[in-house]
C-alpha cells in the first residue's frame, strides 16, 4: 500500500473518529472505496476491514444495540 493511501485512511479514521453516527462514517468508507475502484486502484485491505466494522456497528445500532 502506498504512503498516499496510508494518509487517506489515517485521515478517513480521524474524521471516523469525530462522528457519532456509524451510518456517517459508512457513507464516507463506501465513498473512498468507489473512488478508488473508479481509479482502477485495489481497495486497500485496511478500508476493506474498516467497511467491515462499520457494517456490524450500523446493524448493531439499527437493532438498538449500541
Amino acid at each position: 500500500m502506498s504512503s498516499q493511501m496510508q494518509g487517506e485512511i489515517a485521515q478517513l479514521n480521524i474524521e471516523l473518529e469525530q462522528t457519532d453516527d456509524p451510518r456517517e462514517g459508512y457513507a464516507k468508507v463506501q465513498a473512498k472505496i468507489r473512488s478508488y475502484r473508479q481509479a482502477g486502484t485495489r481497495v486497500p485491505d485496511d478500508l476493506a476491514l474498516i467497511e467491515k466494522r462499520l457494517v456490524a456497528e450500523c446493524m448493531a445500532a439499527s437493532q438498538g444495540r449500541d
